[in-house]
Protein backbone atom coordinates (compact mmCIF):
# COMPACT_ATOMS: atom_id res chain seq x y z
CA UNK A 1 0.00 0.00 0.00
CA UNK A 2 1.40 3.31 -0.92
CA UNK A 3 1.38 5.69 1.91
CA UNK A 4 0.06 9.44 1.78
CA UNK A 5 2.55 12.01 2.53
CA UNK A 6 1.92 12.66 5.94
CA UNK A 7 1.59 9.26 6.54
CA UNK A 8 5.19 8.75 5.38
CA UNK A 9 6.05 11.55 7.73
CA UNK A 10 4.83 9.87 10.75
CA UNK A 11 6.60 7.06 9.69
CA UNK A 12 10.02 8.52 9.54
CA UNK A 13 9.39 9.49 13.90
CA UNK A 14 8.02 6.25 14.58
CA UNK A 15 11.65 5.12 14.37
CA UNK A 16 13.68 7.60 14.88
CA UNK A 17 16.08 7.54 17.90
CA UNK A 18 13.98 10.32 19.92
CA UNK A 19 10.34 10.78 19.58
CA UNK A 20 8.07 9.11 21.97
CA UNK A 21 4.63 10.23 21.40
CA UNK A 22 2.60 10.87 17.71
CA UNK A 23 -0.39 12.67 17.31
CA UNK A 24 -1.86 12.15 13.98
CA UNK A 25 -5.00 13.95 13.15
CA UNK A 26 -6.83 17.00 13.03
CA UNK A 27 -9.88 16.17 10.85
CA UNK A 28 -11.73 13.42 9.20
CA UNK A 29 -10.59 11.39 6.39
CA UNK A 30 -7.09 11.80 6.93
CA UNK A 31 -6.51 8.17 6.85
CA UNK A 32 -5.66 7.99 10.47
CA UNK A 33 -7.17 4.58 11.91
CA UNK A 34 -5.62 2.94 9.27
CA UNK A 35 -2.18 4.40 9.35
CA UNK A 36 -2.56 3.25 13.08
CA UNK A 37 -3.60 -0.32 11.96
CA UNK A 38 -0.77 -0.18 9.15
CA UNK A 39 1.64 0.22 12.14
CA UNK A 40 0.40 -2.15 14.39
CA UNK A 41 0.45 -4.75 11.54
CA UNK A 42 3.91 -4.10 10.76
CA UNK A 43 4.94 -3.97 14.07
CA UNK A 44 3.84 -7.33 14.59
CA UNK A 45 5.46 -9.05 11.16
CA UNK A 46 8.92 -7.10 12.71
CA UNK A 47 9.53 -8.22 16.47
CA UNK A 48 8.31 -12.05 16.89
CA UNK A 49 6.74 -12.03 20.32
CA UNK A 50 6.20 -8.14 20.43
CA UNK A 51 3.14 -7.27 22.42
CA UNK A 52 1.18 -4.38 21.23
CA UNK A 53 -1.63 -2.31 22.75
CA UNK A 54 -4.48 -1.17 20.20
CA UNK A 55 -6.97 1.25 22.55
CA UNK A 56 -10.08 3.29 22.37
CA UNK A 57 -12.39 4.80 25.10
CA UNK A 58 -14.92 2.33 24.81
CA UNK A 59 -14.02 -1.47 23.96
CA UNK A 60 -17.34 -1.70 21.96
CA UNK A 61 -16.77 1.05 19.74
CA UNK A 62 -12.96 -0.31 19.72
CA UNK A 63 -14.77 -3.29 18.09
CA UNK A 64 -17.10 -1.46 15.71
CA UNK A 65 -14.40 0.73 13.98
CA UNK A 66 -10.65 0.44 14.46
CA UNK A 67 -10.75 -3.84 14.39
CA UNK A 68 -12.79 -3.29 11.21
CA UNK A 69 -10.38 -0.97 9.98
CA UNK A 70 -7.66 -3.46 11.22
CA UNK A 71 -8.91 -6.23 9.33
CA UNK A 72 -9.59 -4.35 6.27
CA UNK A 73 -6.47 -3.63 6.17
CA UNK A 74 -5.19 -6.92 6.41
CA UNK A 75 -6.96 -7.89 3.68
CA UNK A 76 -6.20 -5.39 1.50
CA UNK A 77 -2.01 -6.23 2.06
CA UNK A 78 -2.86 -9.75 2.02
CA UNK A 79 -1.86 -10.17 5.52
CA UNK A 80 -5.76 -11.89 6.82
CA UNK A 81 -4.44 -15.21 7.53
CA UNK A 82 -1.32 -14.36 9.57
CA UNK A 83 -3.61 -13.05 12.25
CA UNK A 84 -5.98 -14.62 14.85
CA UNK A 85 -8.26 -12.73 16.83
CA UNK A 86 -10.12 -14.38 19.72
CA UNK A 87 -13.16 -12.39 20.69
CA UNK A 88 -13.57 -13.72 24.23
CA UNK A 89 -9.80 -12.58 24.94
CA UNK A 90 -9.79 -9.45 22.99
CA UNK A 91 -6.05 -10.56 21.44
CA UNK A 92 -5.23 -10.72 17.94
CA UNK A 93 -2.35 -12.98 17.72
CA UNK A 94 0.13 -13.24 14.60
CA UNK A 95 1.57 -16.12 13.70
CA UNK A 96 5.02 -15.80 14.42
CA UNK A 97 4.04 -15.02 18.34
CA UNK A 98 3.40 -11.59 18.45
CA UNK A 99 0.12 -9.68 20.10
CA UNK A 100 -2.13 -6.72 19.83
CA UNK A 101 -4.09 -6.12 23.00
CA UNK A 102 -7.16 -4.15 22.95
CA UNK A 103 -8.03 -2.18 25.56
CA UNK A 104 -10.69 -0.08 27.10
CA UNK A 105 -9.78 3.25 28.20
CA UNK A 106 -12.52 5.42 29.38
CA UNK A 107 -12.03 6.85 32.87
CA UNK A 108 -14.29 4.64 35.31
CA UNK A 109 -14.61 6.34 38.86
CA UNK A 110 -14.44 2.59 39.96
CA UNK A 111 -10.59 3.09 38.32
CA UNK A 112 -9.92 6.38 38.71
CA UNK A 113 -6.21 5.41 38.57
CA UNK A 114 -6.42 3.22 35.83
CA UNK A 115 -5.07 0.09 38.05
CA UNK A 116 -6.59 -2.44 35.81
CA UNK A 117 -3.77 -1.56 33.33
CA UNK A 118 -0.98 -2.05 36.28
CA UNK A 119 0.35 -5.35 35.51
CA UNK A 120 -0.01 -4.92 31.69
CA UNK A 121 3.72 -5.19 29.81
CA UNK A 122 3.29 -3.86 26.30
CA UNK A 123 5.91 -3.10 23.46
CA UNK A 124 4.19 0.21 21.73
CA UNK A 125 0.52 1.75 21.08
CA UNK A 126 -2.05 3.08 19.21
CA UNK A 127 -4.71 4.55 20.71
CA UNK A 128 -7.42 5.95 18.50
CA UNK A 129 -9.30 9.06 18.80
CA UNK A 130 -7.39 9.74 21.61
CA UNK A 131 -9.34 12.64 22.19
CA UNK A 132 -11.96 10.73 23.87
CA UNK A 133 -9.76 9.95 26.78
CA UNK A 134 -8.41 11.35 29.66
CA UNK A 135 -4.44 12.37 29.61
CA UNK A 136 -3.94 10.70 32.50
CA UNK A 137 -4.58 7.28 30.75
CA UNK A 138 -2.15 8.13 28.36
CA UNK A 139 0.22 8.66 30.81
CA UNK A 140 -0.79 5.61 32.12
CA UNK A 141 -0.52 3.22 28.69
CA UNK A 142 3.20 5.34 28.19
CA UNK A 143 4.23 4.05 31.17
CA UNK A 144 3.83 0.08 30.61
CA UNK A 145 5.85 0.44 27.53
CA UNK A 146 8.92 -1.89 28.57
CA UNK A 147 8.26 -4.84 26.87
CA UNK A 148 11.08 -6.17 25.29
CA UNK A 149 12.18 -2.88 24.46
CA UNK A 150 16.00 -4.06 25.27
CA UNK A 151 15.86 -7.14 23.29
CA UNK A 152 14.52 -5.58 19.86
CA UNK A 153 16.55 -2.19 20.46
CA UNK A 154 13.64 0.00 20.32
CA UNK A 155 12.53 3.28 22.41
CA UNK A 156 9.06 3.76 23.86
CA UNK A 157 6.60 4.72 21.01
CA UNK A 158 2.78 5.95 21.68
CA UNK A 159 1.24 6.54 18.32
CA UNK A 160 -2.43 8.61 18.42
CA UNK A 161 -5.18 9.66 16.16
CA UNK A 162 -7.58 12.39 16.67
CA UNK A 163 -10.05 15.00 15.72
CA UNK A 164 -9.80 18.65 17.17
CA UNK A 165 -10.78 19.16 20.64
CA UNK A 166 -10.06 21.49 23.56
CA UNK A 167 -8.80 19.35 25.92
CA UNK A 168 -5.02 17.59 26.67
CA UNK A 169 -4.70 16.64 23.19
CA UNK A 170 -4.99 20.84 22.45
CA UNK A 171 -2.90 21.61 25.00
CA UNK A 172 0.08 19.07 25.03
CA UNK A 173 0.17 18.63 21.45
CA UNK A 174 -1.51 21.42 19.04
CA UNK A 175 -0.80 24.26 21.08
CA UNK A 176 2.95 23.79 21.48
CA UNK A 177 3.11 22.51 17.73
CA UNK A 178 1.97 25.72 16.83
CA UNK A 179 3.61 27.75 19.17
CA UNK A 180 7.34 25.78 18.04
CA UNK A 181 7.30 24.83 21.76
CA UNK A 182 6.42 21.28 21.16
CA UNK A 183 8.79 18.80 23.55
CA UNK A 184 11.61 16.88 21.67
CA UNK A 185 10.33 13.39 22.37
CA UNK A 186 6.45 14.65 20.32
CA UNK A 187 5.49 15.24 17.31
CA UNK A 188 2.32 16.22 15.96
CA UNK A 189 0.84 15.72 12.22
CA UNK A 190 -1.54 17.50 11.01
CA UNK A 191 -4.14 15.45 8.96
CA UNK A 192 -6.82 16.95 6.47
CA UNK A 193 -9.25 14.97 4.62
CA UNK A 194 -7.90 16.85 1.27
CA UNK A 195 -4.71 14.80 2.15
CA UNK A 196 -6.35 11.84 1.35
CA UNK A 197 -6.61 11.16 -2.62
CA UNK A 198 -8.53 8.44 -2.05
CA UNK A 199 -11.75 9.46 -0.44
CA UNK A 200 -14.60 9.85 -2.82
CA UNK A 201 -16.38 13.68 -3.51
CA UNK A 202 -19.31 12.98 -1.95
CA UNK A 203 -17.73 12.02 1.13
CA UNK A 204 -15.81 15.64 1.16
CA UNK A 205 -19.00 16.96 0.33
CA UNK A 206 -20.86 16.04 3.26
CA UNK A 207 -18.33 16.81 5.22
CA UNK A 208 -18.87 20.25 3.91
CA UNK A 209 -22.78 19.86 4.88
CA UNK A 210 -21.96 19.36 8.49
CA UNK A 211 -23.35 22.13 11.02
CA UNK A 212 -20.78 25.32 11.29
CA UNK A 213 -18.72 23.61 14.45
CA UNK A 214 -18.51 19.66 12.91
CA UNK A 215 -17.42 21.49 9.75
CA UNK A 216 -14.80 23.63 11.27
CA UNK A 217 -13.48 20.46 13.39
CA UNK A 218 -14.14 18.01 10.60
CA UNK A 219 -13.30 19.08 7.29
CA UNK A 220 -11.17 22.28 8.12
CA UNK A 221 -9.09 20.60 10.83
CA UNK A 222 -9.83 24.09 12.44
CA UNK A 223 -8.60 23.63 16.33
CA UNK A 224 -9.78 26.77 17.72
CA UNK A 225 -13.12 26.29 16.88
CA UNK A 226 -15.03 24.97 19.72
CA UNK A 227 -19.12 25.57 19.76
CA UNK A 228 -19.73 23.84 23.11
CA UNK A 229 -23.13 24.84 24.19
CA UNK A 230 -22.36 23.65 27.62
CA UNK A 231 -19.44 26.48 27.48
CA UNK A 232 -20.31 29.69 29.92
CA UNK A 233 -17.84 31.90 27.92
CA UNK A 234 -18.37 33.21 24.43
CA UNK A 235 -14.63 32.93 22.69
CA UNK A 236 -14.79 35.98 20.76
CA UNK A 237 -15.52 37.90 24.57
CA UNK A 238 -13.23 35.54 26.06
CA UNK A 239 -10.80 37.03 23.40
CA UNK A 240 -11.86 40.34 24.34
CA UNK A 241 -10.92 39.99 28.10
CA UNK A 242 -7.11 40.63 26.82
CA UNK A 243 -7.85 43.82 24.81
CA UNK A 244 -10.66 45.24 27.16
CA UNK A 245 -8.53 48.39 28.37
CA UNK A 246 -11.62 50.78 28.82
CA UNK A 247 -12.56 48.86 31.95
CA UNK A 248 -12.16 51.24 34.34
CA UNK A 249 -10.50 50.79 37.66
CA UNK A 250 -11.34 51.48 40.93
CA UNK A 251 -11.68 49.40 44.23
CA UNK A 252 -8.04 47.07 45.00
CA UNK A 253 -7.67 43.78 45.52
CA UNK A 254 -6.00 40.39 45.52
CA UNK A 255 -6.94 37.10 45.00
CA UNK A 256 -5.22 33.86 45.25
CA UNK A 257 -5.30 30.30 44.66
CA UNK A 258 -2.30 28.62 46.64
CA UNK A 259 -0.41 25.17 45.37
CA UNK A 260 -2.16 22.05 47.28
CA UNK A 261 0.75 20.12 48.87
CA UNK A 262 3.29 21.20 46.09
CA UNK A 263 1.45 19.35 43.52
CA UNK A 264 -0.13 22.55 41.37
CA UNK A 265 1.01 26.22 41.03
CA UNK A 266 0.18 29.07 43.37
CA UNK A 267 -1.38 31.75 41.33
CA UNK A 268 -1.95 35.49 42.59
CA UNK A 269 -3.83 38.26 41.22
CA UNK A 270 -3.59 42.00 41.78
CA UNK A 271 -6.77 43.72 40.61
CA UNK A 272 -8.20 47.50 40.13
CA UNK A 273 -11.41 46.74 39.94
CA UNK A 274 -12.12 44.56 37.11
CA UNK A 275 -8.83 44.72 35.31
CA UNK A 276 -6.25 42.28 36.57
CA UNK A 277 -3.24 44.06 36.40
CA UNK A 278 -0.27 41.73 37.46
CA UNK A 279 -0.05 37.69 37.96
CA UNK A 280 1.99 36.09 40.23
CA UNK A 281 2.98 32.62 39.80
CA UNK A 282 5.33 29.87 41.41
CA UNK A 283 5.27 26.25 41.41
CA UNK A 284 6.72 24.85 44.97
CA UNK A 285 6.16 27.04 48.02
CA UNK A 286 5.73 26.87 51.68
CA UNK A 287 2.91 28.14 53.03
CA UNK A 288 4.58 31.15 54.75
CA UNK A 289 6.02 31.80 51.72
CA UNK A 290 2.62 32.44 49.93
CA UNK A 291 1.74 34.39 52.72
CA UNK A 292 4.63 36.78 52.64
CA UNK A 293 4.46 37.24 49.11
CA UNK A 294 0.71 37.91 49.02
CA UNK A 295 1.70 40.72 52.54
CA UNK A 296 4.35 42.10 50.15
CA UNK A 297 1.72 42.55 46.98
CA UNK A 298 -0.97 43.77 49.33
CA UNK A 299 1.97 46.51 50.43
CA UNK A 300 2.50 47.64 47.14
CA UNK A 301 -0.88 48.01 45.61
CA UNK A 302 -2.22 49.25 49.17
CA UNK A 303 -4.79 46.48 49.41
CA UNK A 304 -6.61 45.80 52.71
CA UNK A 305 -6.68 42.44 54.59
CA UNK A 306 -10.48 42.53 53.99
CA UNK A 307 -10.02 43.16 50.08
CA UNK A 308 -7.79 39.59 50.20
CA UNK A 309 -9.30 36.13 49.46
CA UNK A 310 -7.22 32.98 49.38
CA UNK A 311 -8.49 29.56 48.52
CA UNK A 312 -9.29 27.79 51.75
CA UNK A 313 -9.18 24.70 50.82
CA UNK A 314 -6.12 22.46 51.31
CA UNK A 315 -2.94 24.34 52.54
CA UNK A 316 -4.98 27.57 51.45
CA UNK A 317 -6.81 27.43 54.99
CA UNK A 318 -2.87 27.95 56.65
CA UNK A 319 -2.32 31.18 54.56
CA UNK A 320 -5.66 32.42 55.69
CA UNK A 321 -4.66 31.86 59.07
CA UNK A 322 -1.58 33.59 58.73
CA UNK A 323 -2.70 36.50 57.35
CA UNK A 324 -6.19 37.14 58.73
CA UNK A 325 -7.99 37.42 55.23
CA UNK A 326 -11.10 35.99 53.82
CA UNK A 327 -11.05 32.14 53.08
CA UNK A 328 -12.76 30.83 49.69
CA UNK A 329 -14.10 27.31 49.82
CA UNK A 330 -15.15 26.03 46.73
CA UNK A 331 -17.67 23.62 48.56
CA UNK A 332 -19.39 25.76 50.41
CA UNK A 333 -23.13 26.64 49.81
CA UNK A 334 -23.59 29.73 47.68
CA UNK A 335 -24.11 33.19 48.40
CA UNK A 336 -27.48 35.33 48.75
CA UNK A 337 -28.28 37.50 45.58
CA UNK A 338 -27.28 40.71 46.95
CA UNK A 339 -29.81 42.75 45.60
CA UNK A 340 -32.90 40.50 46.00
CA UNK A 341 -31.30 38.95 49.30
CA UNK A 342 -33.06 35.70 47.96
CA UNK A 343 -30.61 32.33 47.48
CA UNK A 344 -29.78 31.46 43.81
CA UNK A 345 -30.00 27.76 42.29
CA UNK A 346 -26.13 26.43 42.45
CA UNK A 347 -24.80 23.38 43.49
CA UNK A 348 -21.89 25.47 45.73
CA UNK A 349 -19.80 28.62 45.99
CA UNK A 350 -17.85 27.78 43.05
CA UNK A 351 -20.19 27.13 40.34
CA UNK A 352 -22.03 30.37 41.57
CA UNK A 353 -18.67 32.39 41.38
CA UNK A 354 -18.11 30.88 37.64
CA UNK A 355 -21.41 31.62 35.86
CA UNK A 356 -21.07 35.08 37.75
CA UNK A 357 -17.75 35.54 35.84
CA UNK A 358 -18.82 34.41 32.75
CA UNK A 359 -21.86 36.92 32.65
CA UNK A 360 -18.87 39.66 33.57
CA UNK A 361 -16.65 38.25 30.96
CA UNK A 362 -20.17 38.63 28.34
CA UNK A 363 -20.99 42.12 29.33
CA UNK A 364 -17.17 42.66 28.12
CA UNK A 365 -16.36 44.12 32.02
CA UNK A 366 -12.76 42.21 32.58
CA UNK A 367 -9.68 43.23 31.75
CA UNK A 368 -6.31 41.01 32.13
CA UNK A 369 -2.81 42.55 31.30
CA UNK A 370 -0.76 39.79 30.59
CA UNK A 371 1.81 38.07 28.16
CA UNK A 372 1.13 35.88 25.37
CA UNK A 373 2.29 32.76 27.04
CA UNK A 374 0.21 33.76 30.42
CA UNK A 375 -3.13 34.39 27.91
CA UNK A 376 -3.14 31.16 26.41
CA UNK A 377 -2.78 29.52 29.10
CA UNK A 378 -5.84 31.47 30.80
CA UNK A 379 -8.06 31.22 27.47
CA UNK A 380 -7.31 27.12 27.80
CA UNK A 381 -8.73 27.04 30.91
CA UNK A 382 -11.65 29.69 31.03
CA UNK A 383 -13.06 27.88 27.84
CA UNK A 384 -13.35 24.81 30.49
CA UNK A 385 -15.95 26.88 32.41
CA UNK A 386 -18.88 24.88 31.00
CA UNK A 387 -22.09 24.02 32.56
CA UNK A 388 -22.52 20.03 34.15
CA UNK A 389 -24.88 17.96 33.27
CA UNK A 390 -26.82 20.30 31.33
CA UNK A 391 -29.28 18.06 29.98
CA UNK A 392 -30.35 17.11 34.23
CA UNK A 393 -32.64 19.36 36.14
CA UNK A 394 -31.57 20.66 39.24
CA UNK A 395 -28.49 22.93 40.98
CA UNK A 396 -26.49 24.75 38.20
CA UNK A 397 -22.82 23.21 38.50
CA UNK A 398 -19.74 23.58 36.35
CA UNK A 399 -17.28 20.83 35.26
CA UNK A 400 -15.89 19.16 38.59
CA UNK A 401 -11.97 20.74 39.02
CA UNK A 402 -11.07 16.91 38.25
CA UNK A 403 -12.77 16.63 35.21
CA UNK A 404 -11.05 19.89 34.17
CA UNK A 405 -7.48 18.96 34.89
CA UNK A 406 -8.21 15.36 33.19
CA UNK A 407 -9.14 17.69 29.47
CA UNK A 408 -6.38 19.98 30.15
CA UNK A 409 -3.47 17.74 31.52
CA UNK A 410 -2.95 20.38 34.74
CA UNK A 411 -5.15 21.80 37.22
CA UNK A 412 -7.15 25.26 35.99
CA UNK A 413 -5.28 26.77 38.95
CA UNK A 414 -5.16 31.03 36.74
CA UNK A 415 -8.73 30.61 35.94
CA UNK A 416 -9.55 29.53 40.05
CA UNK A 417 -8.05 32.51 40.73
CA UNK A 418 -9.61 35.06 38.40
CA UNK A 419 -12.99 33.59 39.20
CA UNK A 420 -12.14 34.42 42.86
CA UNK A 421 -12.68 37.76 42.32
CA UNK A 422 -16.23 38.25 42.00
CA UNK A 423 -16.66 36.52 45.63
CA UNK A 424 -15.81 40.55 46.94
CA UNK A 425 -19.41 41.19 44.36
CA UNK A 426 -21.31 39.05 46.21
CA UNK A 427 -20.26 39.12 50.25
CA UNK A 428 -19.74 42.94 49.71
CA UNK A 429 -22.39 43.81 48.22
CA UNK A 430 -24.83 41.17 50.24
CA UNK A 431 -22.92 43.22 53.20
CA UNK A 432 -23.94 46.67 52.23
CA UNK A 433 -27.48 46.10 51.51
CA UNK A 434 -27.91 44.00 54.55
CA UNK A 435 -26.73 46.97 56.89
Amino acid sequence: MKLLPKQENAVYYLNDEVTKEVLYGGAAGGGKSAFGCMWLIQNCQKYPKSRWLMGRSKLKTLKETTLNTFFDICAQLGVSDQFHYNQQSGVITHTNGSEIILKDLFLYPSDPNFDSLGSLEITGAFIDECNQIVFKAWQIVKSRIRYKLKEFGLIPKMLGSCNPAKNWTYSQFYHPFRKKELKPYRKFIQALPTDNPHLPESYLESLRQLDENSKQRLYYGNWEYDDDPAALIDFRKLQDVFTNKFVKGGERFITADIARFGRDKTVIGCWDEFRLVRIVEFDKNKVTEAAMKIQELAEYYSVPMSNIVVDDDGVGGGVVDILGCNGFVNNSRPLDNPETKQPENYMNLKSQMYYALAKLINDSGLYIECDSGTRDIITQELEQVKQHNMDKDGKKQVLPKDEVKELLGRSPDYADMIMMRMWFEYRFKFEFYVR
